[in-house]
């Protein structure tokens, strides 16, 4: 096991590795940062002892050295577009599109289960047949639509929830949360809501194939010779084995749902990082970029290593084949 979870943490580093040379072409192949910094009418002395400042005129190799020291020690550099650190300027939007990825991750992983495991077990049922078509409905129409709907509908036409912003936080140290207050619960709704329904589409349909599969396994033919309850046969043996393909799942989209956030704070206003990415994309404020892009791959590393190591906890056999192979 602690071979295994050695083995991915180097190949994570590789990744790591990877993507912070992508993030630092884009300084040299996405515009002069000079040209970001200063006016139009900047003297060109300026222009270079800015240059000299910022160590651009040294060789690649150094530059990109240096720059994996700061990431390494959390150092980003300095947006050209707020003038403020850009480490600063993520920890202050990372709790809105944390809180957001988790409501919305917890909405699509509950309703998501449960919807599967009753569309598996009640198949023929009308209710069964209404979440499939809702299901289909949540894969087919984009994400900003389905914030725009919900907006004219809860928003505009009925008035019962907030249509853009955080609503009222509390500050807990360098952590600001709306969990802690009603207008905060509130604007929590829909773009969760929203972020989420794709992903509740999709582990609904596996939930559904998967359990649907293994209810005509040996096992469980077994299972109900043996006298067992229907409930412990449902829920004790083919659930149980249905998660494995879900942790994958469940485990990618969460990385999904955080990093591609923008379109659901776009439309929302919501003041997460997403937000602040669109902002750097329209300004061209690479600092911001190449961190956000630093920042997404290493939640996915975290998270794939997360979801391997659950794989061997939830299923003994891969549990047994790593032990084999270290």
């Amino acid at each position: 096991m602690i071979a295994f979870i050695l083995q991915r943490l180097l190949q994570s580093v590789a990744v790591l590795f990877a993507v912070g040379l992508i993030a630092f072409s884009m300084f040299r192949f996405a515009g002069d940062p000079v040209n970001q910094i200063v006016g139009v009418d900047t003297p060109y002395a300026e222009r270079v002892a800015i240059r000299k400042d910022l160590g651009l005129d040294d060789a690649v190799a150094v530059q990109f050295l240096r720059y994996a020291g700061n990431v390494v020690r959390g150092e980003f550099g300095t947006s050209y577009q707020f003038r403020q650190p850009v480490s600063a300027l993520l920890a202050e939007r990372m709790p809105a599109t944390l809180e957001l990825a988790l409501c919305a991750t917890l909405f699509a992983l509950t309703v998501g289960i449960l919807m599967g495991v009753y569309c598996a077990l009640r198949r023929e049922t009308w209710l069964a047949k209404i979440f499939l078509a809702i299901s289909l409905v949540g894969i087919s129409l984009p994400t900003f639509l389905i914030g725009i709907l919900l907006i004219f509908l809860f928003s505009v036409t009925l008035g019962w929830l907030p249509s853009f912003g955080r609503g009222d936080t509390v500050r807990l140290g360098w952590w600001t949360t709306g969990f802690l207050t009603g207008s905060g619960l509130r604007a929590l709704i829909l773009p969760s809501v929203t972020l989420g329904l794709f992903q509740m589409t999709l582990i609904m349909r596996l939930v559904r194939a998967e359990m649907l599969e293994v209810l005509r396994t040996d096992y469980i033919r077994f299972a109900r010779a043996r006298g067992l309850t229907t409930r412990s046969i449902h829920l004790g043996h083919a659930l149980k084995n249905t998660l494995v393909p879900v942790i994958t799942i469940a485990g990618l989209q969460l990385g999904s749902v955080i990093a591609f956030s923008i379109i659901t704070e776009t439309v929302f206003q919501w003041p997460g990082m997403g937000l602040l990415f669109v902002q750097a994309v329209q300004n061209v404020d690479i600092p911001i970029m190449a961190a956000y892009l630093l920042l997404v791959a290493a939640i996915f590393v975290v998270i794939n290593l997360v979801v391997d190591v659950l794989y061997t906890i939830v299923d003994p056999r891969l549990r047994l084949s790593t032990g084999r192979a270290a």
